[in-house]
């Protein structure tokens, strides 16, 4: 898949492309419906690509109510990559593109990337101070001789999936409702990074997650699924402030720490990208006497987590997403 950074010299690099455009964050089913519909399209000999925008319009827009993502731009890339798409376009979010007219959107980016074709959710809206919607779309696309087709969007019930009430769900810890919303387990992506070396005085090695700005459920200890190096992990997870040894010291960061046990494995994994799959909670955080008693309580985990992976349908989902190929 081509990657290409703003949409100036995108024609260059595309054969007649069909568009797909939209912030993406979290890839739910009602930006798959979009995606699908753009892979699904029959032009002979064109590229199916998808525009995105980095950072969140939200962060120029209105920079006093940006909300967290759901997705760094990485883990959108690299999704999208598995769904099949030829190429995307990242559109840098500015002040000059958030000023640019509804018409000079269409005019000097679309125009500019050469599409003839392009695929919107009904819900999109582009241009200055959000001036045009999807029927205004339409309208422009006639004009200057683009076929724009708008996508109905998804339900679950009668709501409308939509990135807010995803985003919602994940923060506030109902992961198996998300599911619903995503058709595969909620994951975050990170970078393992050096930590305190608490797991490992335990006899218990952790790999310390540093997420790419994504948002991530509540503090708690999970089952999870590991992906790194290609391979699939069974895994338990701790998201929190490490009570037991730092009390409510360590609360003054911003951020609660997140680890992850991976049974059986003691290679080298400092450096590496790992996404994680969240498949259940199975216990809140809490302050143990000693470190004695916490490593107890985490064998404990490692063998529930053991059970609900090996029978799980969120596994299963993983399995069949093939996330690390």
């Amino acid at each position: 898949m081509k990657i290409l950074y703003g949409y100036k010299n995108a024609e260059k690099n595309l054969a007649k492309p069909v568009l797909a455009i939209g912030i993406f964050d979290g890839i739910h089913l009602g930006h798959k419906r979009v995606i699908k519909r753009l892979l699904n399209d029959s032009s002979p000999g064109s590229d199916k690509v998808v525009v995105t925008f980095d950072p969140h319009p939200r962060t120029i827009l209105f920079p006093k109510r940006v909300p967290p993502r759901i997705m760094s731009l990485e883990h959108r890339l690299s999704i999208l990559e598995k769904m099949g798409v030829d190429a995307v376009i990242v559109i840098r979010f500015t002040e000059f593109i958030a000023k640019m007219s509804p018409e000079d959107f269409v005019k000097k980016i679309l125009k500019g990337i050469g599409s003839e074709k392009v695929y919107i959710g009904s819900n999109f809206m582009f241009g200055h101070e959000r001036g045009g919607d999807s029927k205004h779309f339409v309208q422009l696309g006639k004009k200057h001789g683009i076929i724009v087709k708008e996508v109905s969007p998804v339900k679950n019930g009668r709501k409308i999936i939509s990135s807010t009430w995803l985003r919602d769900l994940i923060s506030s810890g109902k992961i198996k409702k998300a599911e619903k919303l995503l058709r595969r387990p909620v994951s975050v992506l990170g970078t393992v990074v050096k930590g305190d070396q608490r797991g490992r005085e335990l006899g218990i090695p952790t790999a310390n997650i540093d997420p790419h700005h994504e948002i991530i459920p509540p503090p708690g200890v999970y089952a999870v699924i590991a992906c790194f190096d290609g391979l699939l992990s069974k895994g338990v997870l701790n998201i929190g402030f490490k009570p037991t040894f730092y009390g409510r010291q360590i609360r003054r960061r911003k951020e609660p720490q997140i680890e992850v046990n991976i049974p059986g494995y003691d290679g080298d994994l400092y450096g590496k990208n790992m996404e994680i799959f969240f498949i259940k909670k199975i216990r809140s955080e809490k302050k143990f006497r000693n470190g004695d008693a916490l490593k107890k309580r985490i064998k404990k985990d490692i063998e529930i987590a053991t059970e609900i992976l090996s029978n799980n349908d969120g596994v299963k989902k993983i399995v069949i997403y093939n996330p690390c190929l």
